[in-house]
């Protein structure tokens, strides 16, 4: 607080903005935890009860004991198309019989693909601020930092000497710039990376049931 309130205008402007990105990243960073975790642990415990399971109905009455997995979303939307096929079925007299032409698994794939599409933008939301931050926060610093090295001349052509006395103020400036640059940064793009890897493992998690729930409907409900 010491070094902020012997700082210029411009290298505070700089250090405020600096400091807003870090905060907002770490907000950001602990909230995409819970968020990322918690949907990794419900779609391992969702997927052992899946299989388990014997029946969709009964799949479907659990949801809400999963309801932080992405995989549930996919099964809910994947499972209410099923269902609607099979009632148009039920009035062609062909009970528990979904037809494999455009109108049918297609019509389940599709929403299954949108269910994906829909999770995927929820589970990225708000990590492109990280790599955002990660890329502009040292550049912004380094702003800071020139702008501090360009107090230090000033003050050594205004009063002719460069002692200590007289460029410390602006190489100070230009320091703590470039720290909050670098502080700012790191998490950010660590946080990123990291939240990537994790969502990718979950698209490929996705990309997995939709093809195995696909899978089921064909053998057990589809018909040529």
């Amino acid at each position: 607080m010491t070094l902020f309130a012997g700082t210029g205008l411009v290298v505070k402007l700089v250090l405020i903005v600096l400091i807003f990105f870090s905060v907002v990243s770490w907000a950001i960073i602990f909230f995409k935890l819970l968020q990322v975790n918690r949907a990794n642990s419900e779609s391992e415990r969702f997927l052992e009860f899946f299989w388990k399971a014997k029946r969709f109905d009964a799949i479907n009455a659990q949801l809400d004991r999963f309801t932080n997995s992405p995989l549930t979303v996919l099964f809910s939307e994947g499972y209410a198309e099923l269902k609607r096929l099979v009632e148009k079925g039920d009035q062609k007299e062909e009970p528990d019989v979904v037809s494999t032409d455009l109108g049918g698994i297609d019509n389940i794939s599709r929403a299954l693909r949108r269910a994906t599409t829909s999770e995927i933008t929820r589970l990225e939301k708000y990590v492109t601020f990280l790599a955002t931050t990660g890329s502009t926060a040292p550049f912004i610093g380094l702003f800071g930092t020139v702008w501090g090295i360009m107090t230090a001349f000033k003050g050594i052509g205004e009063t002719g000497s460069a002692s200590l006395a007289v460029v410390a103020p602006g190489i100070a400036e230009a320091l703590i710039a470039t720290a909050i640059g670098l502080v700012a940064a790191i998490p950010a793009v660590m946080g990123y990376n990291h939240f990537q890897h994790k969502i990718k493992v979950l698209i490929a998690s996705m990309d997995n049931f939709s093809t195995e729930f696909l899978n089921i409907v064909q053998r057990t409900f589809a018909r040529k």
